[in-house]
């Protein structure tokens, strides 16, 4: 069977979600082969190898940490070199992207960005996208080369398939351009204890009704009794309610969870753009001709300041 490489990403060897994913897609079309960079190796090779990777190719080096994606990419394209694989899987992370993107153009493949499926095709690996706003489905495959795919976040559920994950030093040369540009400082972003918004199995996202940032406890509360990511549209961002990190919508962060709830958004296509692919929607409008009732799955016409209290209020009722 054909082996496919997937670049992990992780945190100094804590592997998260999106990579496990795609493991589990991996295995659809092949044998996963892991590629970890940087620290931490020892940690999450039995995490690859419990969902699935055949073989872990781990590499560390100063230049992954000082430096900007493409001492990774050099990385990426000596594992290419030396498994040959049927395709290579990255997250659709902004940085995946730009490494997917940049490992296509070396190595003369086709890539295909932000899919949300990927199934085996008598012609190479088959991968499923929204587009236009979400408003179609297309099917696609790379024509020309080894297909390099990005992949959504909560695309698939990850689902363990223990297989030897032998761990392998790849041997990587860094070229002139590696050190092109330096990391000259980092500052870590203050953790709220909720989900990673682009990761989350539920996101509750809040809008021009929440009607100002002393009211966006309100959404905070209801996130935190479904453990939930809050996210925020445009308009909200825009007059400072909320961080633009949390920004859901085509100019700011794509979201797919299993739950999405948007309350006081009326679902304007630059919002729809960044969440219409989530599993189930529900919306929460006093506008009853609210644009985001058009797509939902359950819609509640009502005051959120109403609403979204009773809701939480019964969410951790049941809980308890």
């Amino acid at each position: 069977m054909a082996e496919v490489l997937v670049y992990v990403d992780h945190v100094d060897g804590a592997v998260r979600k999106p990579t496990l994913e795609l493991l589990t897609l991996a295995r659809r079309i092949g044998e996963p082969v892991a590629v970890h960079l940087g620290a931490g190796a020892d940690t999450a090779a039995a995490t690859l190898a419990e969902y699935g990777a055949v073989k872990v190719l781990t590499a560390d080096a100063a230049e992954f940490a000082d430096y900007l994606v493409v001492p990774k990419v050099d990385a990426l394209e000596a594992a290419y070199n030396a498994v040959s694989p049927a395709a290579v899987l990255v997250p659709s992370s902004t940085e995946g992207k730009e490494i997917a993107a940049r490992l296509a153009v070396r190595i003369g493949s086709g890539i295909i960005t932000d899919a949300v499926d990927l199934e085996a095709g008598d012609e190479g690996p088959v991968a499923t996208q929204s587009v236009f706003a979400a408003s179609y489905s297309t099917k696609s495959r790379v024509t020309k080369g080894t297909p390099v795919i990005t992949v959504k976040p909560n695309s698939a559920a990850p689902e363990a398939a223990p297989a030897a994950g032998t761990v392998e030093q790849l041997a990587v040369s860094f070229g002139e351009k590696s050190t092109g540009t330096k990391v000259v400082s980092r500052t870590p972003r203050e953790s709220t204890g909720r989900p990673e918004l682009t990761e989350a199995a539920i996101v509750v996202s809040g809008g021009r009704g929440v009607n100002g940032a002393e009211n966006f406890p309100v959404i905070e509360a209801l996130a935190d009794s479904l453990g939930a990511a809050v996210g925020a549209s445009r308009a909200a961002v825009d007059a400072g309610w909320y961080p633009h990190t949390n920004q859901v919508g085509q100019t700011g962060k794509s979201v797919s969870p299993q739950l999405y709830i948007a309350a006081g958004i009326s679902g304007a296509i630059q919002h729809r753009a960044g969440m219409q692919t989530s599993k189930t929607i529900v919306a929460i409008n006093k506008d009853a001709e609210a644009p985001i009732f058009d797509l939902v799955d359950y819609g509640v016409v009502g005051d959120l300041f109403q609403v979204v209290p009773q809701l939480t209020e019964e969410i951790t009722a049941r809980k308890g």
